[in-house]
């Protein structure tokens, strides 16, 4: 994501106060002119506030009655304009602002400077458009899951069929998606053979997700660790790689795809501790699917980062034909 972005999707929060700013005159207009009384208390107030201040400049010594008087006033105003709205049958917003995201008021930023979740969620759905996911997810999602293409056919390695056990993972991934918001430590681990319906479970938890309103950042185990090494060693202080890098920790859900398809090396393993620790001290949940099998990872790393996974993670094993040979 570039700078150049940011600044287009601030561009659009300004375009969306214009339009509330439009709104609100229309309204003001339709209602001043059957009700031209609610216009001139309006002009009461601010001619109210006006006569203050020059009040207060003027009598210092008599602030404290000037400022009470002033109050009694705007009060009684206050309550006219509320019973003539009340007895219009307008709701009592109507001549006030009324903005897409009422937290930051269309800005993108909290009183506090913190970018509010509005804003960080448009720079994830940007990242999703610019690298094509937003159009695999309108192709794999729970809406279009199909249970009738796993087999009926047991084999001697499982008591369950593959139709069998894929809604049983389904059930769970309902379960995770519908109890997101609760605080209970919940976090999934999908493992098992290439094309067996991981990436694409991971693809309908991560759109149902992001349609109700959830900070979620969806990437490859290969683009993750490139995310990490931009910020790591790159000598520019770049504000959107910095971002990327934070929001590895900070999203409500990361979800990491194809675990094991990455180099390994020190790096990759020490910063997959570091993300997964932080995460879980943190109560941020996790997603992760990978080819390897459960012995496999235990192997290919570290005894802390398996130690985490078994013990914090719901293991979910896919198995089946390989489905993208299936339906080719």
């Amino acid at each position: 994501m570039r700078e150049e972005t940011l600044r287009k999707i601030l561009s659009k929060y300004e375009k969306k106060r214009d339009a509330a700013a439009n709104r609100l005159e229309l309204r003001k207009k339709k209602l001043y002119s059957v009700f031209p009384r609610l216009e001139e208390i309006e002009g009461e107030i601010f001619s109210l506030g006006l006569k203050m201040g020059k009040l207060a400049l003027d009598n210092p010594d008599d602030l404290e009655s000037i400022v009470e008087h002033s109050k009694q006033k705007l009060e009684t105003l206050k309550r006219e304009k509320e019973a003539i709205m009340k007895s219009s049958g307008f709701p009592a917003d109507y001549l006030s602002m009324q903005y897409e995201c009422p937290l930051c008021k269309d800005r993108g930023f909290l009183a506090s400077g913190e970018k509010c979740t509005c804003l960080r969620q448009e720079l994830i759905a940007e990242a999703y458009k610019m690298s094509n996911l937003k159009q695999v997810l309108l192709r794999e999602n729970l809406a279009t899951f199909n249970l009738d293409i796993f087999s009926d056919e047991k084999n001697s390695n499982s008591e369950l069929s593959p139709k069998e056990n894929m809604a049983t993972i389904l059930a769970t991934c309902d379960n995770f998606i519908m109890n997101f918001a609760e605080s209970n430590g919940e976090n999934l681990l999908f493992y098992g053979t290439t094309g067996s319906g991981k990436t694409f479970m991971c693809n309908c938890i991560a759109k149902d997700l992001l349609d109700r309103g959830h900070f979620v950042i969806y990437q490859t185990a290969f683009s993750l660790f490139a995310i990490i090494e931009d910020y790591r060693f790159q000598k520019r202080d770049n504000a959107i790689d910095r971002e990327s890098y934070e929001s590895l920790f900070e999203c409500d859900l990361l979800i990491i795809d194809d675990l094991g398809s990455e180099i390994q090396n020190t790096f990759t393993i020490s910063e997959l501790f570091h993300i997964l620790n932080t995460r879980l001290i943190n109560g941020k949940k996790t997603v992760i699917s990978t080819n390897l099998t459960l012995i496999e990872l235990d192997q290919r790393y570290t005894g802390r980062i398996f130690s985490r996974l078994s013990s914090n993670f719901n293991l979910l094993r896919f198995f089946g034909k390989d489905l993208r040979w299936e339906n080719r």
